[in-house]
């Protein structure tokens, strides 16, 4: 009997997979495996220097990863491929992979082993901002639909900016590439040897509606070289998150160890992904991704223009369901950020001898600190800002620092500035018409960090609850892929018998939500002072750093 699915999520640093059994949910296997290459952010792996806001991947290390934790949960749980109905992949978005038709990269052909543009874009790739500014101008100008869905303006972490710059920067791979695709669904062309675009990834970052399909004469009017990007190099039939896109070929079955025939689900972007394995299935429950990034995603019958937000797909997410998204684009990286930088080595060294890591210890002592008792406030914007001013260009910035500021001092800061951007999406959604009623929290960060969890409580002044998987996204992935292969009569039905949450909850006090909405009034003030143009010397910083980057070159 096939009783068991598997999830496959693409991270940023590494990919995993778990096995799961469809009776309950139960994980039975896991297996992570960190990507050789990294992120390419300064150099190619073969030394080429890459300019700033440059985040690039190698393909190769998504196929290694399915080669290896595929068979090692098989293996790990003593399950067999045969009894394993359905397969579903995550992955970041949106990170876009230039190729040929039959899935090929083209960093794989020797003519363009060593451009960088031929190679991954990873979904922090930022160095596409002049093409999303010129796209957003020209939209705006156009009184185009799509903007609005999107609140008000992409980033250049969507499909459109980045396919630009490869076409303005290297506009030879722009001419080979037979395809663009999301790395999700460059996954499940490989599988199943069929390209077919989810409506995950080609909603919230390919400007595509599913009434209005991609905006096609707006595309073509930004340059006569895209006349043939949709439809060609995008194809322009999308399909529903929780259907199936195709089953494993023979050589889908290589890359991955299962049999040929099993199902396979739509692609999804992993954040999405854990909306089924906490069980949300309805609107008005918020799931708050606390991970690398931050991302709010909150289910809906209507669909409202909401300022700021990543945008709204229908089917996207749960079929049937509007699904808002909004996030914040930097958030365990700030922690990893300060930890690599900022801590004095004495800190380690006492770390070490407690027996903790750094993050538990300097965790340990910013949870002894009164709030507001350091005098310091942060924006949260160390990898920019993506809701709810949708702007790459800002940058992180921390006040009230003196002499006698302390690691752990600025390190509390650093949380309560990411529940403070936490607090202004969750505002911005219940003053545009799209309540929330309900949080659960899933993440690594979540599941582990009580004091940043009841500092988002407090902070908020909501109740949150918090997922009971540890890998979410993988869980989620399985969830969709037991639907997919029809284990389950819908994506819904598959949530209720799998999706697992904890009974543990973070209650707001009462008295550390009126203390915090002093500070997040400070947050507020700062946070539209620079952020809304009454100050750009945030971007001005950036241009000065760019012209110094081409000046020493």
């Amino acid at each position: 009997m096939k009783n068991y699915s598997i999830g496959i999520d693409f991270g940023t640093l590494s990919g995993r997979a778990v096995l799961v059994r469809h009776a309950d949910g139960a994980e039975l296997a896991s297996a992570v495996m960190d990507y050789p290459h990294g992120v390419m952010d300064r150099r190619l792996w073969d030394g080429t220097p890459l300019p700033p806001d440059f985040a690039l991947q190698h393909p190769q290390d998504y196929l290694d990863v399915l080669a290896d934790v595929v068979p090692r949960v098989l293996a790990e749980a003593g399950i067999s491929a045969e009894e394993i109905a359905g397969v579903c992949v995550d992955f970041t978005s949106c990170t876009v992979i230039p190729a040929l038709a039959d899935g090929t990269p083209l960093c794989f052909l020797d003519t363009f082993a060593h451009n960088p543009h031929a190679y991954v874009k990873l979904w922090k790739h930022h160095a596409a901002q002049p093409q999303a500014d010129r796209i957003n101008a020209i939209a705006a100008q156009r009184g185009e639909s799509w903007q609005k869905r999107l609140g008000g303006k992409i980033s250049p972490e969507f499909m459109l900016p980045k396919v630009m710059e490869i076409l303005e920067c290297a506009p030879e791979v722009y001419e080979a590439a037979e395809l663009f695709i999301d790395a999700g669904d460059w996954i499940n062309l490989l599988l199943t040897g069929e390209d077919h675009r989810s409506a995950c990834a080609a909603g919230y970052k390919g400007l595509w509606h599913h009434e209005e399909g991609y905006p096609v004469d707006f595309i073509k009017s930004l340059d006569p070289r895209l006349a043939d990007l949709i439809g060609k190099k995008i194809p322009d039939s999308v399909v529903s998150v929780g259907s199936c896109v195709g089953r494993i070929t023979e050589a889908g079955a290589k890359l991955c160890s299962l049999i040929p025939g099993t199902a396979v689900g739509a692609s999804i972007i992993d954040a999405h992904a854990a909306l089924p394995s906490v069980g949300i299935t309805d609107p008005g429950k918020l799931l708050l991704i606390v991970g690398t990034s931050g991302v709010h995603i909150v289910l809906g019958d209507e669909e409202h223009d909401v300022p700021g937000m990543c945008g709204v797909v229908r089917d996207g997410v749960i079929p049937g369901y509007l699904a808002y998204e909004a996030g914040q684009a930097a958030l365990g990286d700030h922690f990893d950020w300060f930890v690599k930088n900022c801590v004095p080595a004495h800190y380690t060294a006492e770390a070490e001898k407690a027996g903790m890591n750094i993050h538990k210890y300097l965790r340990e002592k910013a949870k002894k600190l009164a709030i507001g008792e350091s005098g310091l406030i942060a924006l949260d914007w160390w990898n920019g800002n993506r809701s709810v001013l949708m702007n790459t260009a800002l940058t992180g910035m921390m006040v009230g620092m003196t002499l006698t500021t302390t690691p752990e001092e600025i390190y509390r800061a650093l949380l309560e500035a990411t529940a403070f951007g936490t607090r202004m999406i969750l505002d911005n959604f219940t003053e545009n018409g799209v309540p929330v009623h309900e949080i659960i929290a899933a993440g690594g960060i979540a599941v582990k960090d009580e004091l940043m969890m009841q500092i988002y409580a407090d902070v908020t002044g909501r109740e949150i609850r918090i997922a009971a998987s540890t890998q979410a996204g993988a869980l989620g992935s399985a969830i969709l892929g037991a639907a997919a292969a029809g284990a389950f009569p819908s994506v819904k039905e598959a949530a209720a018998a799998m999706s697992r949450v904890k009974e543990q909850k973070y209650i707001p006090d009462a008295a550390a939500h009126a203390q915090y909405e002093k500070l997040y009034a400070e947050y507020v003030c700062l946070h539209d002072y620079f952020g809304r143009g009454a100050n750009d010397v945030m971007k001005r910083l950036k241009d000065i750093r760019r012209e110094a980057a081409e000046h020493r070159k």
